[in-house]
Parts: C-alpha cells; sequence; structure tokens
C-alpha cells in the first residue's frame, strides 16, 4: 500500500511541477508578446520621466506617427531635460504648433539605429530634413550638445535613447 500510495504522490509532483512549468512558458511567452507590442509612445509614457515629450507630442498631433510601423529611432529629452531650457520656452512652444512640431520631429530619425550603429555616424538626418551631429567624447555620445544618458531602449517599431538636454534646430535658434 505504501509503493502505491508513494507512487500516486510521485506522479502527482510531477504533474504539479510539468504544470509549474507549463505555466510558467506561457507566462514567458505572454509576457514577451507584451514587450513586443510596446510602441516607442507607450514605453515613454511608461517610464514617467517623459511627461513634457508626451504633452508635446500630443499637441502636436504626432503621438499616432510614432505608435505607426515605424522603424523609428527617437533621441528622447526627459523632463529634466525640458526643465533646461529657458522659462516660458516649453509653454510657447506648446502654443506654436509648427514650431513645437519642427523641434519634434528633430529628435526622430527614420530607421532603426542602434547605438552600435550611431557610433560609428558623424551626423544623421532626422525627419525634420536637419541634420544633428554625433560626437563620442571620452566613451560619451552626444547628439548635438545633448549626452545620450541611456542607449537601446527597444520597442516594437524602433529604438529611443534617452537624452539629457532637448536638441534645438539651428533653423529654430
Amino acid at each position: 500500500m505504501d509503493k502505491y500510495i508513494n507512487k500516486i504522490a510521485v506522479g502527482s509532483l510531477i504533474a504539479l511541477t510539468v504544470f509549474f512549468f507549463a505555466s510558467a512558458l506561457i507566462a514567458n511567452d505572454n509576457e514577451k508578446e507584451t514587450t513586443e507590442k510596446r510602441d516607442i509612445v507607450t514605453i515613454a509614457v511608461e517610464a514617467g520621466t517623459f511627461n513634457t515629450l508626451a504633452t508635446a507630442l500630443t499637441e502636436a498631433n504626432l503621438i499616432e506617427t510614432l505608435k505607426g510601423e515605424g522603424p523609428f529611432t527617437v533621441f528622447a529629452p526627459t523632463d529634466e531635460a525640458f526643465a533646461k531650457l529657458p522659462e516660458g520656452t516649453v509653454e510657447t512652444l506648446l502654443k506654436d504648433k509648427e514650431a513645437l512640431t519642427n523641434i519634434l520631429l528633430y529628435h526622430v530619425v527614420s530607421g532603426n539605429v542602434s547605438s552600435s550603429e550611431v557610433v560609428k555616424l558623424d551626423a544623421a538626418t532626422t525627419i525634420a530634413k536637419s541634420d544633428v551631429s554625433i560626437n563620442v567624447k571620452d566613451g560619451k555620445v552626444f547628439i548635438n550638445d545633448s549626452q545620450v544618458t541611456t542607449a537601446d531602449v527597444m520597442a516594437s517599431n524602433g529604438v529611443i535613447h534617452i537624452i539629457d538636454t532637448v536638441l534645438i534646430p539651428e533653423s529654430s535658434k
């Protein structure tokens, strides 16, 4: 009888183990699927450090564009980067949709340009049809005068490189 109970216990343990492994694999696949479906805008909004950028994208009617298929490479300024702008600049830009759109598109390059590719470039043409300069100094990557603080935040429709200063095209200065 004890052998019979042990066989049932071992069989149950094996069944439970298989069940838990299968559940873990399914959960992992679902997590991958969720991560793979997160676009540039979703990732930026979820991060909580791009509130000003999200507001600006909304005002410029660019949310749907950056949720689109892409691929896009976005140099994304944080809220702290926007705070570095002279007082009143953000408010003024939010009222001037053309200037706002031009500045925001100056942060976007067509294609999926990872950091390993960025460091090989001297410049990149943005969707605003203006070039940004790219320099590597002391192992740090700069887009114009803005330092990339976090590279290669992968999204379903491109890549985000987080920067510490808002990029302003020469035509807007």
